[in-house]
């Protein structure tokens, strides 16, 4: 159930942040009803979204046209936003044959005080870490993993696989973007530590006094641990130390979303994410 109470300001907060936080490190192209943003050099690719402050249609050509150029740049044709406040997009979205998924937006209540589950002897220590932690280069791959096995069921990725997948993407650059990002204090990252090997992490990006929850995955043969729910904890006590006053996220599903409930998140709207399907 979405809580309608107060969430136009929320709504409003998120608008603003969505379209702040990749003006950081995207170059901009304006295209009419839609904004395009482009990353520049090694990193997780950008969307496109409805222009901040548009008003009028968005059309499915408009959509379209958006599509010609993300296949010109050679970049995901991926078109990311809320529901609530663009709500004609979908139907244009879908007119160019995108598929759009659902994900429950949550914020964290004002009042809520999250308490990491209580660890277990022999758990895995949960920190945030710097650009140099010998953790950092697991912590920034192990998501991946464990969004190809989506949901909450153990899965079959381990540590062997988690290191055979950081060496995959050893030179790629994408390790060293991600030790830049935190090094430059764009992104932090907490992650549930074994060793050097981090089993579960994610991460926030903090604009002014709003951050966004983005990338929590556990290694899928490490689930049922309660690792997700140490590490957004974390996330959450080192927002608010840096003075960030809403704190939100994208649940995965359903299920993903009644889990961050335990923590305090209530549903305050539906972010859509569009691509080719399969």
């Amino acid at each position: 159930m979405i809580d309608t109470e107060g969430s136009g300001a929320l709504l409003d907060l998120i608008e603003h942040y969505y379209d702040a936080v990749p003006r950081r490190e995207a170059r901009v192209e304006d295209h009419g009803p839609l904004t395009l943003f482009v990353q520049e050099g090694a990193g997780w690719p950008f969307y496109a979204r409805p222009a901040s402050g548009w008003s009028g249609p968005v059309r499915a050509g408009d959509v379209a046209r958006v599509r010609d150029r993300q296949r010109e740049l050679g970049i995901p044709e991926s078109f990311e936003w809320v529901a609530e406040t663009t709500p004609a997009l979908r139907a244009a979205v879908e007119e160019t044959g995108l598929t759009v998924h659902e994900h429950p937006l949550m914020v964290l209540g004002t009042d809520a005080a999250p308490v990491a589950p209580e660890a277990a002897p022999g758990d895995p220590a949960v920190r945030v870490l710097g650009a140099d932690d010998p953790a950092l280069p697991s912590a920034l791959v192990v998501p991946h993993l464990a969004f190809a096995e989506p949901g909450t069921r153990v899965g079959a990725a381990d540590t062997a696989d988690l290191a055979e997948a950081i060496l995959a993407r050893t030179g790629d650059g994408s390790l060293e973007s991600g030790a830049a990002r935190v090094r430059a204090g764009l992104t932090v990252i907490a992650a549930a530590v074994e060793g050097d090997t981090a089993l579960c992490a994610g991460q926030h990006n903090q604009v002014g006094e709003v951050s966004e929850i983005v990338g929590v995955g556990t290694l899928p043969a490490a689930r049922r641990r309660g690792l997700a729910l140490a590490v957004t904890a974390a996330l959450i006590a080192d927002a608010r130390s840096r003075g960030v006053k809403t704190v939100f996220l994208s649940a995965g599903d359903e299920d993903v979303a009644r889990i961050y409930a335990r923590l305090g998140f209530r549903r305050v709207g539906t972010a859509l994410i569009a691509e080719p399907a399969g």
